[in-house]
């Protein structure tokens, strides 16, 4: 039960991190191209200029990467059902 619980929480966890990083890069790709953008220092208010494309380009990649692990998760658990 403990399990299929943590299981449950990962997946949800992983639906909310999708859908935050799916509305940053629409957020990006909706920017007028000479606006400028900050990313924010992990762990720190601190925030740096950076260049919009090349964030645009990191959060896409981030977002491939959730879909592709909650993917991995979700076929590990159907294998699991099956056993």
């Amino acid at each position: 039960y403990d399990v299929l619980l943590l299981s449950l929480n990962s997946n949800e966890s992983f639906a909310f991190q999708i859908k935050e990083q799916k509305v940053v890069v629409d957020e990006l790709s909706n920017l007028k191209k000479n606006r400028k953008v900050y990313k924010q220092q992990p762990n720190s208010n601190i925030f740096f200029l950076a260049d919009r494309t090349e964030m645009l380009s990191q959060c896409k990649n981030t977002l491939d990467e959730l879909k592709k692990a909650h993917q991995e998760l979700e076929n590990s658990e159907k294998a699991k059902i099956k056993k």
